[in-house]
């Protein structure tokens, strides 16, 4: 099992950043990984870190597919394998319906239809064989519908790739997009994972492997972590519990929330609407009261530096094949990886 590293980047002076990042790269961290919500983007820090690393690979997790064409895409993952000299791996996904439309402007609509052929066009333009055409329900490449031009042809990209073959991971949590993962992604990206629940959390993985005629040896499982280091583990457990009241009980008007139907199927079914209950009811503090010890143990790093060690020496008999922590503790960093 390896080590990463994502990077909540926040727009802090790059200074602030730039040593963590480095230090990782010299004590043999795998990978390091942006994040992108609706302020920094994934890829801009990427391109600064391309040129003051030499080593350590650069992910992102995620780009946004409504954010940007799969063409735009295309064009910024071989530019930055270049500018890289080979170490770039594209973490794509959809993000959350809010953000989709009400940052992106765009429509939430057949999720997995769009992924798919997302994913279809960046690798025919990222392989560079051929002329990019794509007839599909959501993409049409070249475009012939409304307002078009009527005079457009299929296009190649102009620049040869340094890789025709660039690692794609998906960020997936619900089962029908962890089944998709696995049957068209390089990586999984899984943003609620744990040892004692794997078989139940990969099942939807491995029927959607089995489904493309793949293996497990076929797709690489990258959890994200977060991490709570303190002076005992209950003060970890504290700082994670308001964060996870959140994820489970967050649910837009006609939507579902995917953390909570991960928590349910994994056992935790009454705490998670037992925590939905009351933040419906306005009791915020009983919501965050109500996350379990358990789950926070198993879904997070909470603790001490030596609990924290403890546990992510749990992981090594799991199927992970990256382990990635968000948090910028440089000394977890190097103890972590001393462990591994």
């Amino acid at each position: 099992m390896r080590l990463g590293l994502a990077l909540g980047y926040g727009g802090e002076p790059i200074e602030e950043l730039l040593p963590t990042v480095q230090r990782a790269e010299q004590i043999g961290v795998d990978s390091v990984w942006s994040v992108e919500e609706y302020g920094p983007d994934a890829v801009s820090i990427l391109g600064y870190l391309a040129a003051t690393t030499s080593r350590i690979k650069l992910g992102t997790a995620i780009m946004q597919i409504p954010a940007r064409t799969p063409a735009a895409t295309a064009m910024t993952a071989m530019t930055l394998d270049m500018l890289s000299g080979g170490r770039f791996q594209l973490g794509l996904g959809l993000s959350v319906p809010w953000i989709v439309e009400g940052w992106h402007g765009q429509p939430y609509a057949k999720p997995l239809r769009r992924t798919r052929e997302y994913v279809e066009i960046v690798r025919k333009a990222v392989t560079h064989t051929e002329r990019v055409e794509h007839d599909g329900e959501i993409y049409q490449l070249p475009y012939r519908g409304p307002g078009s031009s009527g005079s457009a042809r299929p296009v190649r990209s102009d620049m040869k790739p340094l890789r025709p073959d660039i690692p794609l991971y998906l960020g997936a949590i619900g089962p029908r997009n962890v089944g998709l993962t696995g049957q068209i992604a390089d990586g999984w990206l899984a943003g609620m994972y744990a040892p004692e629940h794997e078989a139940a959390l990969t099942r939807p993985l491995d029927e959607g492997l089995a489904l493309a005629g793949r293996t497990p040896a076929d797709i690489k499982i990258c959890p994200i972590l977060y991490v709570a280091r303190a002076e005992t583990v209950e003060q970890g457990r504290d700082k994670l519990r308001p964060l996870f009241a959140h994820l489970f009980g967050a649910v837009g008007p006609g939507g579902r929330n995917t953390y909570f139907d991960v928590a349910c199927r994994v056992g935790y079914e009454g705490p998670a609407h037992t925590i939905r209950k009351h933040l419906t009811d306005g009791h915020k503090p009983d919501a965050i009261a109500a996350v379990p010890d358990t789950l926070l143990d198993q879904f997070a790093l909470p603790g001490p530096l030596p609990a924290i060690i403890d546990r992510i020496l749990a992981w090594k008999d799991s199927r992970v094949d990256t382990l990635i922590l968000l948090d910028r503790d440089v000394e977890l960093l190097e103890a972590a990886q001393a462990a591994l």
